[in-house]
């Protein structure tokens, strides 16, 4: 059955060449939206599966508009080109960004490189901040917008007493770029409040077991600590048509469908059945 629920909607979503980026993507191109999507290459990452080229591929088969667009978010000048190259790609100003690509270095906080730190916060605060204000102009004169940015649990403080799950003080450093993101999104809408457009983040209540994930975390998490990409999708999608109330929010991503009272449908867009629900990943 054909969506129409997004159409003549344009969208941007960087991270797109696999995990969440990906699944959003087609999720929203099933949904109608016409997507311009954006990765650091066009083709396979040298361990991880996916690339920029496949998720074009389904996309395509959506039958909206899809512009891959390379680039690396690391890269202040790479990534001032994305928009104008979104914008003409997809004939005109973006409706939809969702700000899903994220650097996520784990190590110990003892000896954390200045170098990954700097790294870190370019991809994780200030790509999306300048991506946002190159969306902003198009939003404000058409008088609505929506941009998601994706979030993680890990901004959260811990105690005392420190219960750091399995991957213990090392993603201090990641946690921090997404607290500053959280606030930074908080800001910004309320500087925007009633001028139509939404800003939100979205964080998955647990593990999302996307391709990187997989590695990084292996069979350390139990059935119900673990979340499925659709039902993370399906609250990002969500947001990328909320109303113009819903703006400024943290939010995560089960317990606002449980909110909304939403179920997660598959990645295009047919009806599945309810999954387990997880308990929070700490």
């Amino acid at each position: 059955m054909e969506r129409t629920r997004l159409a003549g909607r344009r969208a941007l979503v960087t991270g797109a060449s696999r995990g969440i980026g990906a699944a959003t993507a087609q999720r929203l191109a099933a949904e109608g939206a016409d997507v311009a999507i954006s990765a650091r290459t066009l083709e396979h990452h040298p361990t991880l599966a996916g690339s920029l080229r496949e998720t074009a591929d389904l996309l395509s088969a959506f039958g909206g508009r899809v512009v891959p667009i390379v680039a690396d978010l690391a890269d202040a000048d790479a990534r001032a080109a994305i928009v104008p190259q979104a914008v003409i790609g997809l004939g005109g100003p973006l409706d939809i960004l969702v700000n899903n690509a994220a650097a996520a270095i784990y190590q110990p906080l003892v000896d954390f490189p200045l170098r990954r730190r700097l790294l870190t916060f370019e991809v994780n605060v200030h790509a999306p901040f300048d991506l946002a204000q190159a969306v902003l102009p198009g939003m404000l004169q058409a008088g609505e917008g929506w941009i998601v940015n994706i979030s993680s649990a890990t901004a959260r403080s811990w105690g005392p007493p420190f219960v750091l799950g399995p991957l213990g003080s090392s993603t201090g450093v990641y946690g921090a770029s997404k607290a500053a993101l959280n606030r930074l999104t908080n800001a910004l809408a309320a500087e925007l409040a009633g001028k139509g457009v939404r800003v939100n983040t979205i964080e998955p209540r647990a593990a999302v077991m996307s391709e990187g994930a997989e590695v990084l975390l292996g069979t350390q998490l139990a059935a119900d600590q673990v979340e499925s990409i659709e039902e993370m999708v399906e609250a990002i999608l969500a947001l990328c048509d909320c109303a113009q109330e819903r703006t400024g929010g943290t939010h995560v991503s089960l317990d606002l469908l449980d909110e909304l009272g939403l179920t997660a449908r598959r990645l295009d867009g047919s009806p599945q059945a309810d999954s387990v629900r997880a308990r929070p990943f700490t």
